[in-house]
């Protein structure tokens, strides 16, 4: 993982109001588990923005006050329209206890099957991964230099020594596809989406035609 620092500010009050003028202040709320008692905190927003917007993993410094601990963002609350930082949580590192995270998938060489028409197709851009924090890289890299039309990478083919990849063995990384496949993939979406709008309104033909005969049989009696 790469490494930044950040520096925080401790919270004298924790609650709604106190994280409401902490935000018009230009700050993050943020809390520090995973060593027993959970630290309340902030950051300026500006420098945790840099972090979470990018499309890196990072090993983070915390120096709360004086206090230097290594962490990692667990989780992160994100305000539904300015796309601001609302919450952060903050995980404790122990460098004997293996942590989960999300690396980005990133490809290396040119294909053969690209060069000669194929289109790369790569599901994945990220892959949950689990190991122990000094063990976990920067990025999965994936060398794509050998890859020919109709060929592909799966999970169970990638090696990251110590590091387990939390995803189906068999799951597809990154393949190379004739533009034809591709057109034939998004036909088939298109039809599979059209046949269930058909039996929709099978079901909903069904449902009035129910509706009428009962209406009738209530007039008949």
């Amino acid at each position: 993982m790469k490494k930044a620092q950040l520096s925080g500010s401790l919270r004298k009050n924790v609650g709604k109001k106190d994280s409401s003028s902490l935000r018009r202040e230009g700050r993050v709320p943020c809390v520090l588990y995973g060593s027993g008692e959970q630290v309340h905190f902030s950051v300026r927003a500006v420098d945790i923005h840099k972090i979470i917007f990018s499309p890196d993993v990072y090993r983070i410094e915390l120096d709360i006050e004086g206090k230097k601990v290594m962490s990692i963002i667990q989780d992160k609350q994100m305000h539904p329209v300015r796309d601001t930082a609302v919450h952060i949580d903050f995980l404790e590192l122990n460098d004997q206890k293996d942590v989960k995270v999300n690396l980005p998938i990133r490809t290396k060489g040119s294909s053969i099957g690209v060069m000669n028409g194929g289109k790369l197709r790569q599901p994945y851009r990220m892959l949950k991964v689990v190991g122990l924090p000094n063990d976990i890289p920067e990025e999965i890299m994936v060398d794509i230099s050998l890859l020919k039309i109709g060929d592909s990478i799966r999970v169970s083919e990638l090696d990251l020594q110590a590091i387990k990849i939390d995803a189906p063995e068999n799951a597809v990384v990154i393949a190379v596809k004739t533009a034809r496949n591709i057109i034939e993939e998004v036909e088939l979406e298109e039809e599979s989406g059209e046949e269930g709008g058909e039996e929709t309104k099978d079901e909903s033909s069904s449902e009035e035609s129910a509706e009428k005969s009962e209406e009738k049989g209530a007039e008949g009696n």
